[in-house]
């Protein structure tokens, strides 16, 4: 394993905030490339990040000669060639139960609230501030409180999603939780997420 990798993301891009947060728990610290999605129309868009990048969302993670892209992907990557602390679990059930918790906020609660989204709901919509802001709060609320009880109702629930040490479960909550902050949703409705 190389020791250069470089970090393509953005300091509020929840999928980036789950990679930066993978890498320092490996101990891994990257080259950032800053990507910033809001400056010239979104320089995500850029012809040259678009030759790095053709789905040009971040993050990306420039390691050893590959670029691997989708925050989920970056953790497996980084759990796989940096064993140590592990943010999978060991057995097979505990790494679908991991993923599942995962997948319920990076593939169900994120992307309906992320910056493209919203981008879209002004654009086709006219959607104002105040509406996006409501649009975001009920699908984090929604997805959040499925979550509740998955979290709660679980016996392999603890001081983590799974167990007592971190997982891509945990990762992928934290930034979410910044998330519902920013729209003002008080997370302590949902004891067990807080």
């Amino acid at each position: 394993m190389k020791d250069e990798f470089a970090l393509y993301g953005y300091f509020r891009s929840s999928a980036a905030f789950r990679a930066r947060i993978a890498l320092n728990l490996k101990g891994i610290k990257p080259e950032l490339r800053f990507i910033h999605l809001l400056k010239d129309g979104g320089q995500q868009h850029s012809a040259e990040y678009k030759a790095l990048n053709p789905l040009e969302l971040i993050p990306a993670l420039a390691h050893d000669g590959h670029l691997i892209t989708q925050s989920l992907a970056i953790m497996e990557y980084l759990d796989e060639i940096v064993p140590e602390p592990p943010i999978l679990p060991k057995d097979a059930f505990g790494r679908a139960r991991v993923r599942e918790i995962a997948y319920v906020i990076a593939c169900d609660i994120h992307p309906v609230n992320n910056l493209r989204v919203n981008q879209y709901l002004k654009a086709k919509f006219d959607a104002d501030g105040d509406t996006q802001v409501a649009w975001q709060r009920h699908w984090i609320g929604i997805g959040f409180d499925a979550l509740e009880k998955m979290l709660s109702l679980s016996k392999d629930t603890g001081a983590f999603c799974h167990g007592d040490a971190p997982t891509i479960a945990d990762i992928c909550l934290i930034p979410q939780c910044a998330n519902a902050r920013r729209v003002k949703l008080e997370i302590e409705r949902w004891p067990t997420i807080a």
